[in-house]
């Protein structure tokens, strides 16, 4: 199930978090009390990359935002402003979650894996 997609803008790229939709927070459970949670998201090859989903303490909006591995992320995937980033969740029989990464870029007017 898709969590979110995004058009990245230049700071996504450049300020080593990226900035995230409010109404996707369903997607995770902050605990109560806290600001961030951790959470492991595998590419299209299977890597997985350890991101932290973090919320302001104060303020009218949560403006929640992606951090952790996010810079690597962006630095190891070349990307750049313009570029989509997809989140998705697939829940497990367990109970868990498991996170999917994807970056594509627009060619011709098609969007492709970065990955492939």
């Amino acid at each position: 199930m898709e969590v979110m997609a995004k058009l990245l803008s230049e700071s996504d790229t450049s300020n080593k978090r990226l900035e995230f939709p409010t109404e996707s927070l369903w997607a995770f459970s902050l605990p109560a009390g806290q600001n961030s949670v951790e959470f492991d998201a595998v590419d299209m090859l299977d890597q997985p990359w350890r991101l932290k989903i973090s919320v302001r303490n104060e303020g009218k909006y949560p403006k929640p935002w992606i951090s952790g591995q996010w810079g690597i992320y962006v630095l190891q995937k070349r990307l750049r402003q313009g570029d989509r980033v997809t989140l998705t969740m697939h829940d497990q029989e367990n109970g868990a979650n498991n996170y999917r990464i994807i970056a594509e870029r627009k060619h011709f007017g098609f969007w492709y894996s970065i990955d492939q």
